[in-house]
């Protein structure tokens, strides 16, 4: 199991706003003076932001958290540590203030069916799907569909998908590497323990290690996931999107995954099963 180095960007509470900034501009391996440059300001005053002998205005802290691509959850972060109330609001999903991003959500998976379609939340908890994701979980124990749902310990629980999905060792290493980047981007122990406790899961198909499908010569444009299904196997590219520009914490956190045939037959069977 790979492990991942403890995150370097310490919490708002810990120290002020310099020492954070410069912990996000190493991580994104930005130079004070690229930094600058981005932000139409210089590099000496990026320093001294960065070692406390400045405190930037608000707007600048903001400008330099769009350039280094902060978080929006952690931009809140910048903010309360330089001393200023923070701008995005965290609201509930079931709030009425977010009645339009639920509703177009779910029009837009419903109308996607047949094919598959999820949304989920920062810790990969399910927040929708459509009726093609309810159709491959067919045969899931109980156990595993209490909410909240967790769409990584779904697929990779040895009683969950991972027993149909045919390349699994594929698979499960584009979802730990996909996991790997959002605990780079994010300071979450929620989200590395959720790794941690996936990426610790037995690896088998069908009961053993010796029956993982090796990748076949077949001219997909991108790695696709194939899962068996009543006696058939199943071809999936999957996509994942997220709202552009969020102002809102939880509105931010939200990606919608999409699965496309990746081939004819997988098409016509889903609209045959879901017409």
């Amino acid at each position: 199991m790979a492990i991942i180095p403890s995150a370097k960007v310490t919490s708002a509470s810990d120290q002020g706003v310099g020492p954070l900034l410069r912990a996000w501009r190493e991580q994104r391996r930005v130079s004070q003076l690229e930094l600058a440059l981005r932000a139409d300001s210089s590099a000496r005053h990026i320093s001294f932001v960065e070692t406390g002998r400045s405190r930037p205005s608000e707007e600048m802290v903001l400008r330099l958290a769009e350039h280094l691509e902060v978080p929006v959850r952690e931009r809140n972060a910048l903010l309360l540590a330089a001393g200023y109330a923070p701008r995005f609001p965290e609201t509930p999903l079931d709030d009425p203030a977010l009645d339009a991003v639920r509703e177009g959500i779910e029009r837009l998976i419903q109308g996607y069916e047949p094919y598959p379609a999820l949304v989920f939340d920062a810790a990969y908890h399910v927040v929708a799907a459509n009726r093609g994701i309810t159709m491959l979980l067919d045969g899931i124990p109980e156990s595993l569909l209490q909410p909240p749902l967790n769409t990584m310990r779904l697929t990779l629980h040895p009683q969950g998908l991972a027993p149909r999905i045919r390349n699994l060792r594929e698979w499960r290493g584009h979802l730990l590497e996909q996991m790997r980047r959002q605990i780079a981007l994010r300071r979450s122990e929620s989200l590395r323990a959720l790794y941690e406790e996936v990426a610790a899961y037995p690896v088998t198909v069908f009961g053993t290690e010796d029956s993982l499908e090796q990748p076949e010569p077949v001219p997909y444009f991108a790695l696709p996931m194939r899962i068996e299904h009543e006696g058939r196997t199943l071809s999936f590219i999957s996509s994942t999107s997220t709202f552009n520009t969020p102002m809102d914490v939880t509105v931010s956190e939200l990606a919608i995954e999409t699965f496309l045939p990746a081939d004819p037959a997988t098409a016509k069977y889903l609209h045959t099963l879901l017409p």
